[in-house]
């Protein structure tokens, strides 16, 4: 019975969380207004009108970008105790950190390489040409006849 004890709490803020987010919905159904009109359904955005309907879906790098943000919360929620006992590990616990390291930084790098990263339009070194005149001795690039006006 001791070691059931022990759980006791957990079980009580368990059913303490149940109980309130119930409560909070019944409340919310109780108390909320219930003469809705065309203007309080109309969605509100700093008091713009909207012109057109919003995006049904987020886009996929949303969901990529919210996914590297929870890899590293994890990341930092294991390596936080890690740090507190890594006296105590010696070198299997070096390797074993090494190895969980290696496998968030191989994922990051997998993201960034398939582009979970670039929000913005392709950025270009130089601009896209339709046609480039070279000469049969030279690899640069005219810029225009010697007789047009630059």
């Amino acid at each position: 019975m001791g070691s059931l004890a022990s759980y006791l709490p957990i079980f009580l803020m368990i059913v303490l969380g149940v109980i309130f987010a119930a409560l909070s919905f019944v409340a919310s159904k109780l108390l909320a207004p219930q003469r809705p009109t065309g203007a309080k359904e109309a969605p509100y955005e700093c008091g713009i009108v909207p012109s057109h309907e919003p995006a049904h879906r987020f886009p996929v790098r949303f969901y990529l970008v919210a996914m590297i943000f929870i890899i590293f919360d994890i990341e930092i929620i294991f390596l936080f105790p890690w740090a507190i006992v890594f006296g105590q590990l010696h070198t299997f616990g070096l390797v074993e950190i090494i190895v969980f390291a290696a496998a968030v930084f191989v994922s990051f790098i997998y993201l960034v390489a398939n582009g979970a990263l670039d929000w913005g339009p392709i950025k270009r070194v130089r601009p896209i040409t339709t046609a480039e005149v070279r000469t049969t001795t030279s690899t640069v690039r005219r810029m225009g006849s010697p007789g047009e006006a630059a």
